[in-house]
């Protein structure tokens, strides 16, 4: 828009009525003048769009103008003598608001560095200016509360090998329990580690000087090795430490040897992750293992809620935290099976509990419902067996729910009929969803295409996968049917960028960060696992695995992890929020409770998801007809 000559007489007369400009002299105001830029607009143009409110201050000479939030659906008129942008505009609307004539009108525009060099001159003007600091940059980020269990959750990102406190302590398989205690007592530790000719060979810990030994009087000079836990379980010096929390949280163990090949570097106990008792996964998971009732899991589950909050609090990421909050799950999951075998006997043939949708992706947060199965062997019998397993799953499904892990509304759960079956069933299911995408067949694919076996013989699950795997690969029907019905997860944009609220229901005014923000993103990675014959149910994972396969790039999936991290953590930090305020968790998200620097982020995000779901489609467009 051309300029006009400078100090025209109604910008020299606006200045002088203007309530922030009124308070300069009027050789000030002169000198002032010389600095605007003069612009005319019609009615409905665009006077700063999104994103460049920041970058000049807007003075209204005659006509009206429109600030609108397009993403929360605001709206203000200003009439001539108005101010708006850089200075004027409040900072938590600068970034996200954008002006529009509402009828022909004339602006006078001042860039923000004049604007801020005028009021280090008349520091008075600052009273009526609430946003002299861009509101483009990014805000600052309140550091979380110190407290030991945030600092112990921070060890998260850390690597392994920096908390090992000592060199490893040895001792050989057929040294005496005797001298094997007297070691860890002139030693000061809680284990050792039995190494025969450089190799690790087995571990004693201290309870199992009391509960293989003492408890049991057995001789002190027998070898060590006999009361050795053989060939433990091993975590590498440079994975992150919340691999070994979770090897420690779901199999109920303390101590964990660190190897760097073949070589023992040392050891790592619980203590050393976390002394929170009360909110640490390991411990965590430890008390659900001693609950004998289904009253002490109700208690004790309670405290996932807490945990989740320390995990926010101490920035986990969302990939770490999915995994420890289902880890805690499987951990619930199994200490109701271990009840219900201890009330019902052992199963008459064997099984497999498999968990489905987030728990078998390891992506749960607070706010889960229970989606499982049970996977029979073929020897499995109706009338022999059937009432056994119906009330074994019961007990388990019924057990969940009250620990808070809702029944599936879906109803897909083990406790169903259909969904607890010998292996033979569930290779036909699979073969029948297959060969037929029809619109159910699709959804419950969705569903039991993710799965992880929690207990039980996992082989029953692992060869059922691989069967599976290897008929989706490359069918092109099946993955276009695929497609289609993964693009029926949309984000929020609408046509023009801008994010588009839910405007009736429950939660009016929200997104909903679950169903139009993660959920796309994971049937994306679903689509590409199957493509590529990938048997990890991780998002994250299948993202990493299937762009190595080719079936997407490195570029894509490296955007999609991110868009899933984000979408993430706003999803944890927002559930903690409400979990502060004893409110109970959702997925669904007022964007007044986002930054300018995060809300920007999410059309980021949301925009990702957008165009791989377009390159997706396009790529599967002709495989349905």
């Amino acid at each position: 828009m051309p300029s006009t000559p400078k100090h025209p007489p109604l910008l020299i007369s606006q200045l002088s009525q203007q309530r922030v400009f009124s308070q300069l002299s009027a050789k000030s105001r002169d000198t002032l003048a010389g600095q605007f830029t003069l612009a005319n607009a019609t009615a409905g143009a665009t006077l700063a769009a999104q994103g460049r409110l920041p970058d000049q201050l807007g003075l209204i000479l005659s006509g009206t103008v429109r600030l609108s939030d397009p993403d929360l659906n605001l709206s203000v008129q200003l009439e001539a003598g108005g101010l708006f942008g850089f200075g004027a505009t409040p900072a938590t609307q600068l970034a996200t608001w954008q002006a529009v004539a509402a009828a022909d009108c004339e602006v006078a525009w001042l860039p923000a560095d004049a604007l801020a060099q005028l009021c280090i001159k008349h520091p008075q003007l600052a009273f009526f200016l609430p946003s002299l600091q861009p509101a483009h940059q990014p805000p600052a980020v309140p550091a979380p509360p110190v407290s030991e269990s945030s600092n112990a959750l921070n060890l998260l990102g850390t690597p392994i090998r920096s908390l090992i406190k000592r060199p490893p302590i040895t001792v050989a398989p057929d040294t005496s329990i005797q001298a094997t205690a007297v070691l860890m007592r002139d030693r000061r530790v809680s284990s050792v580690l039995l190494v025969e000719q450089g190799l690790l060979f087995g571990l004693v810990t201290d309870r199992d000087l009391r509960n293989r030994v003492v408890a049991l009087d057995l001789d002190i000079s027998r070898p060590v090795s006999d009361i050795a836990t053989l060939a433990p379980m091993t975590v590498s010096a440079n994975s992150p430490a919340f691999e070994a929390l979770l090897l420690m949280a779901r199999h109920n163990i303390h101590h964990i040897p660190v190897m760097e090949g073949g070589d023992i570097l040392g050891m790592i106990t619980a203590t050393d992750l976390t002394e929170q008792h009360s909110t640490s996964a390991v411990y965590l998971a430890g008390d659900i293992y001693k609950q004998s009732s289904l009253d002490g899991l109700k208690s004790i589950s309670t405290r996932v809620r807490q945990l989740q909050q320390h995990l926010a609090a101490a920035d986990a990421s969302a990939y770490s935290t999915g995994h420890i909050i289902t880890a805690i799950t499987d951990a619930i999951t199994i200490r109701l099976i271990h009840l219900a075998e201890a009330q019902l006997g052992p199963a008459p043939v064997d099984y497999v509990w498999v968990a489905a949708g987030s728990q078998a992706r390891n992506e749960q947060t607070a706010k889960s419902d229970q989606d499982n199965c049970l996977i029979l062997d073929d020897a499995f019998d109706e009338a022999a067996h059937g009432a056994y397993f119906k009330t074994f799953s019961k007990f388990v499904c019924d057990g969940l729910a009250e620990c808070g892990y809702i029944h599936c509304p879906g109803e897909m759960m083990a406790m169903t009929d259909i969904w607890r079956q010998p292996r033979r069933v569930w290779a036909e299911y699979f073969r029948k969803w297959v060969d037929s995408p029809k619109p159910k067949s699709l959804m419950l694919t969705c569903v039991f295409f993710d799965l992880r076996a929690i207990h039980g013989q996992a082989a029953l699950l692992d060869g059922l996968r691989q069967q599976v795997v290897q008929h989706t690969k490359g069918n092109s029907l099946f993955l276009a049917h695929m497609v289609s019905n993964a693009l029926k997860h949309r984000p929020p944009l609408g046509m023009f960028g801008q994010i588009t609220l839910i405007k009736g229901g429950d939660n009016p005014h929200t997104i909903d960060l679950k169903h139009t923000g993660i959920v796309p993103i994971v049937d994306l990675a679903r689509v590409y696992a199957l493509a590529a014959g990938v048997t990890v149910a991780n998002t994250h994972d299948r993202l990493e695995v299937s762009a190595q396969a080719g079936e997407v790039t490195e570029q894509s999936a490296r955007d999609l992890r991110g868009a899933l991290e984000f979408l993430g953590k706003l999803r944890i930090a927002h559930q903690a929020r409400q979990m502060a305020q004893g409110q109970a968790p959702d997925n669904f998200l007022a964007l007044e409770e986002l930054s300018n620097f995060e809300r920007s982020h999410l059309k980021e995000a949301f925009s990702v998801v957008q165009t791989l779901q377009g390159v997706l489609g396009q790529r599967y467009a002709g495989g349905r007809f």
